[in-house]
């Protein structure tokens, strides 16, 4: 199954969660499109379509396929530890993730981008892969030509919040992954849980 490159807007509304991680697709119609969307009684789930909603809810947030997705659960579970933390742990130490909690995009995709058109360094060379996983102490950072992108000028002067397990150096325009994320610092608003089951069916 291809990565999903289908209205974002609509299906962060159906999924009832902002994909983007900016909000604005909630914002002024926080409800189901379609007819039946804004106070129609929408079809009750099952056990199985919950679970599956949460997959798919994490799966998109992160932008990734199936197999990518699958295969990075299937290596959480060989981690110690509890396997939907791990999970999420992995998913947030992608490269294009970070670029993205570094403040160099405004979104994922913004980020992924960046990094398959060769802007960003990891320690100091170019990597183009987003689905590189990111180890503790590796130094995220912009190739001399792009430092003066617009669209990551603007980025940088738009963040509001940098996590605490990343550090970013103003001056370098440098970031580094200092520690993995505990499981309050991710989202909330997913269930890893429900994943997990999903996947253990």
């Amino acid at each position: 199954m291809a990565r999903y490159t289908g209205p974002q807007w609509k299906l962060s509304r159906r999924l009832g969660i902002s994909l983007s991680g900016t909000g604005k697709e909630l914002a002024k119609r926080p409800y189901a499109p379609g007819q039946h969307g804004a106070g129609g009684q929408r079809k009750k789930l099952s056990e199985y379509g919950i679970q599956l909603q949460e997959k798919q809810k994490l799966r998109l947030m992160y932008g990734m396929n199936e197999k990518q997705f699958r295969n990075l659960f299937d290596r959480a579970g060989k981690i110690q530890g509890v396997h939907g933390e791990n999970f999420m742990q992995l998913l947030e130490s992608r490269l294009d993730n970070l670029v993205y909690r570094l403040g160099f995009a405004r979104t994922r995709n913004q980020a992924r981008q960046l990094v398959v058109h060769g802007h960003i360094t990891i320690n100091g060379k170019k990597l183009d892969r987003p689905s590189y996983q990111v180890k503790l102490g590796d130094v995220i950072g912009l190739r001399e030509k792009s430092r003066n992108l617009t669209i990551v000028k603007e980025s940088l002067e738009e963040r509001t919040y940098l996590p605490e397990y990343v550090s970013f150096d103003e001056n370098k325009l440098e970031g580094t992954y200092t520690r993995l994320p505990a499981r309050s610092e991710l989202s909330s608003e997913i269930n890893e849980t429900l994943i997990v089951e999903f996947y253990s069916r």
